[in-house]
Order: C-alpha cells, then structure tokens, then sequence
C-alpha cells in the first residue's frame, strides 16, 4: 500500500525480504518503576542530571542501549537484567510503548474490535520519541506519556525522567527509524522462539489486559505476524549483539555489561575536584549579596561557630540568622511603583512585588530548616525539595529525590543550603530547575555560609543566578571543608553524629 510505502522510505536501511520470514509478535511492556531493588543496592530508575562539570555544563552524554525485537521476545526482562549487573546507581528504562499515537475516535473503535495495526511503524509518534531521548542523552528532564493498553489511549498525567549514567531503551521498532537510530550507541536484538513468544503474548494478553483469546489470534495473523516480516525481522542485520534466547542468554549479557562498564569508565568525572581548581584567585562576584556584618550579625556567627555552643543555642542563633538572610533576600527581588490610599484618605506612593509568586526550594537535608523563615516572611510560599547527597566512594553529588510544585518555570525561586563549600551540590540543584524551565534570572540561592571557591563555581557556571549569604570564607581544604567553617550543620542542628568524610555542600549520611 501506498501507507507502507512511505513508511519505509523512513526506516534505516530499506527493508527487503531476503531473509524467510519469521513469527514474531509485538511488544507492550509495563511501566518503568522509580526504582529497582537488587542483592547489592537500590538503583534509582528515576535518573538523574550526569556529568556536569565545573561550568555547569554537561561533560559527556549518556550511554544509550537500544533494546530491538519481537513482542514478547524478553527485551524488558533483558533489560532488568542488565541494569542489576551494571550495578550502577542511575539507569533510566525507556520503554517504546508510551510513545503509541492519540487513536481518533474511527481508531479508537477499530482497536476495540482488534482491527487496529499497533504494530506497523505509523503508530508510533517517532518525532515525540526522538526529541525525548536527545533530551535524555543530554542530561535533561522530560516527560513522558503514560499509555493506557485497556482503553487504547494515554492517560491525562505524565511522569518526569532524568537523564543518567545509562538509558535504555527498548521497543519493537528501536531500529527503525533513521534518526533514532543515531542516538543510539549499543543496538541489542533480542531474538526469542517464536512459539515461545506467542504462548507469553496470549497469557499476557488474556490476563493483564482483559482479552480474549480470539481475539488475540486474530489480531496476532491479521498484524502481528505480517508487520515483524516486513519491519522487525529485517532490522536484526543493525543490531550490534544478537542474543537468542532472550534472557536465558547470560553468556551475552555479561559481555554486554563489561562493555557498557568499559564506557562509563570512559566518561566519569571528579566534580568536585574540578571545582576545586577552577576560577580561582578572581575578585568576588557582582551576583554575590553579602548581609552587612554588623555587630549583631557578627555576634551571632561567634555563638554558632564556636564549638563549645550547645545545640539549643545554636538552632536559636541559626534561626535568627536565617530570618535576618531572607528578609535581605526578598529585598532584592523586583518591585514596582504603587499607590495606596491611607485610613486618613491621603495617598502614599510605596512598592508592591512585581512577580507572580515566590517558591522556596530546599536542598535536603539543612536547608529545610531554613523554611520555617521563608514561611514566617513571605505569605502563601509554595516549598519544593531537592535530595543531593554525595556518594561515598566517589565523593561526588547525586540527585536522590525530588519534588517540585506545578508551574515553578513563572516564579522566582528561593533555592535554600544552609552552607556551600565547593558548589557542586548547589550547581547541581540550579541545574534542575533550570531543567524545569526557571529561569536563571529568577533563581536566588541562600545560604548562611559560603567558601569563596562555592561563590566562585557557581557564579561562574551560572552568571545570572543571584547569590546571596550572611558570610564568605576563604578557604575549603582537602576534605572540601569549609576553613574555618562552621562544621556539619545538618548534624549539629539535628543533633546528629557526622560521618567521617562529610562536605559542607551536604548530608553525605542523612537520616
């Protein structure tokens, strides 16, 4: 058909028919969960900003798995099981199947009777595919459709992913488009039994999806079977590794995870050693707010610096310190003329905030404590929260977890850390909202104490950010401690014991 035709003209290389023709089915996998839980550790599916370095720019992109073949062939159990010999903390699973076009109501119909092709190259929204992993690749945020296989339909909400050490993607069309397959750097076809496959598909079918087994046969002869001959099948001669017999193939799996490794290896980067070097011996920045140290000011940093301070005393002077730094930030956000009428009906020419609202952002787990400040000051506030810690044996930040209100890209964010050393956990956390569309200019980051190489880093990396900070210290030394500093404050506030490797820039263990 003419259909057929055009589509083909989209897929890389053209298809031909040399080869016999073999059953296969299609595939629909479930959705990707937040995390997976293994004998070693907890990887977080989730994803995560990778790799940026000290300008606050990504240093290398992620390393993309394309997982091809026939439904019901093993390519999510595959997947799975890559991802738990990988061993590494940050994987994203990008299944194809989210991505099925919005039926009309003509299809919507077919599909309820089985008389809808799902398995032919026009279903799939490509374009929306391939814009999501270049964004991925990159180290951004997107959104992905959920799909809903009993209505045929996508459902209202979409769920958010990160870029991370590596993504997967898999489908029975992930070799079938000519861009799509640019931005994949390891292409695994996943070649399984045929009648192995069809017994998985009739039992997922009939169970899962409330189907009926006519049904399922009829839908199987009319498009499964024809649609894997002419668009599936042929696409085996792009894949990188084959492995029969899907996930009963260990043999293959294990050399696809050493080299996978092999990559990663190639792309890591110190962060924070980076930071360490760089943009130093410069003046301060004019992005940089300092709370004018008057007695009072300087008096309060004596008690909650010093360390024979009881954690009373300092959880009460920290506060205060807190308040005083939030008032001096709003005083620098943007206001416009107005007038007012007083009770004794006599005009008086004042301020008003010109803004939409103001959102408060805590990097978990100090500068939560610096909400109960922004609540007191700034009325109907709206929080997020941002979870970096840093992993123990590299040393470097992670994003664990991460919730923001709907709409933050129209506000200016108060982006809150009780202290700052290098930068890296705080370059990180701009980083993500800048990923959920805030602008640079809107972003103000607080905290009660900075080193000069965490002012230095940010600044830098992010010229426009607003950076505002009761004091400045000069130094950080080889622990990333800020010299002379003010030691742990998630531990001291919290009553905390601190690890022996702690930064600054966060609760490397929090609680």
């Amino acid at each position: 058909s003419n259909s057929s035709a055009e589509s083909l003209d989209r897929l890389y290389p053209a298809v031909g028919s040399t080869k016999p023709p073999r059953k296969r089915t299609t595939s629909q996998c479930k959705s990707e969960p937040p995390l997976l839980r293994t004998s070693k550790r907890t990887i977080y599916t989730a994803g995560r900003p990778p790799w940026y370095n000290e300008h606050g720019t990504q240093s290398k992109e992620a390393f993309v798995i394309g997982l091809g073949g026939g439904s019901a062939s093993g390519k999510t159990t595959v997947a799975t099981m890559i991802i738990e010999a990988l061993d590494v903390p940050w994987v994203v699973l990008l299944s194809m199947d989210s991505f099925y076009k919005v039926l009309t109501k003509q299809q919507q119909e077919q599909a309820a009777s089985n008389d809808f092709n799902f398995d032919h190259p026009d279903a799939f929204d490509f374009d929306l595919i391939i814009a999501t992993l270049k964004k991925l690749k990159q180290g951004k945020s997107v959104k992905i459709p959920i799909y809903d296989f009993t209505t045929h339909s996508r459902k209202k909400e979409w769920k958010t992913l990160y870029g991370a050490n590596v993504i997967i993607f898999e489908g029975i069309m992930a070799f079938a488009d000519k861009e799509l397959l640019k931005l994949l750097d390891l292409k695994i076809f996943v070649d399984t039994d045929s009648d192995i496959r069809l017994v998985r598909r009739l039992r997922r079918d009939i169970s899962e999806r409330g189907r009926d087994i006519e049904g399922v046969i009829k839908q199987y002869n009319k498009f499964v079977k024809p649609a894997f001959d002419q668009y599936i099948q042929p696409t085996m001669r792009l894949a990188d590794i084959v492995v029969p017999r899907g996930s009963g193939n260990t043999v293959a799996i294990d050399l696809i995870v050493q080299h996978v490794h092999s990559q990663l290896e190639e792309r890591e980067l110190s962060v924070r050693a980076a930071l360490a070097s760089a943009h130093q011996c410069h003046p301060l920045p004019q992005t940089l707010s300092v709370l004018k140290s008057t007695p009072q000011v300087r008096g309060m940093h004596t008690i909650i610096r010093n360390k024979e301070t009881s954690r009373d005393e300092f959880i009460f002077y920290s506060k205060r310190l807190m308040r005083l730094l939030i008032e001096h930030a709003l005083s620098l956000l943007p206001f416009q003329s107005c007038t007012v009428q007083t009770p004794q009906g006599q005009d008086y020419e004042g301020r008003t905030y010109s803004g939409k609202q103001i959102t408060g952002v805590s990097i978990l787990r100090a500068g939560e404590t610096m909400e109960p400040a922004l609540r007191a000051v700034c009325k109907d506030v709206r929080i997020g929260t941002i979870l970096i810690q840093t992993n123990c044996n590299t040393g470097e930040p992670e994003l664990h977890y991460l919730r923001l209100p709907k709409d933050i890209s129209e506000d200016h964010v108060i982006l809150m850390d009780c202290t700052v050393s290098t930068g890296a956990a705080a370059m990180m956390a701009v980083r993500v909202l800048l990923d959920h569309d805030v602008p640079e200019d809107k972003i103000f980051l607080l905290s009660l104490l900075m080193a000069e190489m965490g002012v230095h880093s940010v600044a830098y990396a992010f010229p426009r950010v607003k950076i505002i900070t009761t004091a400045v210290d000069k130094k950080v030394n080889d622990l990333f401690r800020i010299i002379p500093g003010i030691g742990n404050f998630g531990d001291r506030y919290f009553g905390t014991d601190a690890p022996p490797d702690w930064s600054d820039d966060e609760d490397a263990l929090s609680t």
